[in-house]
């Protein structure tokens, strides 16, 4: 992946210089951080997501959006420097997912609000309670901010066999894409049907709204590459891998030995493989509906 050189993204909190020891609020709970990782340590615990099919806007129904907006983000205050090759990886990619979705929903009529994005060493506060380095990178919602530890990245190399540049992208746009269904309702629908219907039910929602995180991962990699054509040979299989390498039955059968479809809460390899192909070759967020069918 050609990244050097390119734009790199003011909207990032360096709070690395605060150590393991920041932060001492509540541990998330609820669901209310959407995280690609928060299955990697134990995936029975991954947070519960609900939504309404029918609540789905205009982006995925291909129709005019109106003026999208999202809850203010709090201050980022101060931000260091960047003198680290890992963190100006992120802000480059971060940079290119503000470009991409911002055409992309002025092209629906609406506006595209920027999330913020925290790295974090150890632990940190969120809106969401207290994020954890144990639990992969995440989305809150409260604050609109993406949240990651940088070792993560690491991990994904070395314990969940999914090396490569453009597999750590795909991770940042999948947050970044939570951040997008924030945006257009989807997140809000969430807490509206917590506790209405059973944990069976709200597992198989979960899955359909993390495959729709993968879907619009894709979508923003297809105009990516359209806009700076810097993906080189093995990229895109580099990002399939980390999908792969995620998927529920995946991480079951290294975990436990056995695979459990009704506890599912990210969707199946294969499933996560789909439906970021889905998005990369139709670079189109109304191909994104997981909720209208079979997946």
């Amino acid at each position: 992946m050609k990244w050097e050189g390119n734009r790199q993204s003011d909207n990032v909190e360096d709070r690395r210089e605060g150590g393991a020891g920041r932060g001492g609020g509540r541990r998330m709970i609820g669901g209310r951080g959407i995280g690609v990782g928060t299955i990697v340590i134990a995936l029975l615990a991954g947070w519960i997501f609900g939504i309404n099919p029918m609540t789905v806007l205009g982006l995925l129904s291909g129709g005019d959006t109106g003026q999208i907006s999202a809850p203010a983000a709090q201050s980022a205050g101060p931000r260091p420097a960047v003198t680290d090759p890992a963190s100006a990886f992120v802000r480059t990619v971060l940079a290119d997912t503000e470009d991409v979705w911002s055409a992309v929903f002025k092209a629906a009529g609406g506006t595209y609000t920027q999330p913020t994005l925290v790295l974090f060493r150890g632990r940190t506060d969120s809106a969401c309670g207290l994020g954890e380095s144990a639990s992969g990178p995440f989305y809150c919602p409260s604050d609109s901010k993406v949240y990651i530890d940088l070792a993560f990245f690491d991990t994904l190399r070395t314990r969940l066999g999914a090396p490569g540049d453009f597999a750590q992208a795909y991770v940042i746009s999948h947050e970044v894409a939570h951040h997008v269904q924030n945006l257009l309702g989807v997140t809000g629908k969430v807490d509206a049907m917590r506790g209405k219907t059973s944990a069976t039910q709200m597992n198989a929602m979960s899955v359909r709204v993390e495959l729709q995180a993968d879907c619009l991962a894709g979508v923003w990699a297809h105009h990516s590459q359209q806009g700076k054509g810097w993906l080189e040979k093995g990229d895109i299989e580099e990002a399939l891998n980390a999908a792969a390498q995620i998927g529920d039955d995946t991480l079951q059968r290294k975990s436990q030995g056995t695979v459990v479809p009704e506890s599912f809460t990210h969707g199946s390899s294969q499933q996560r493989m789909t439906w970021f192909k889905r998005g990369l070759e139709s670079g189109a967020v109304k191909q994104c509906n997981t909720f209208d069918g079979r997946l």
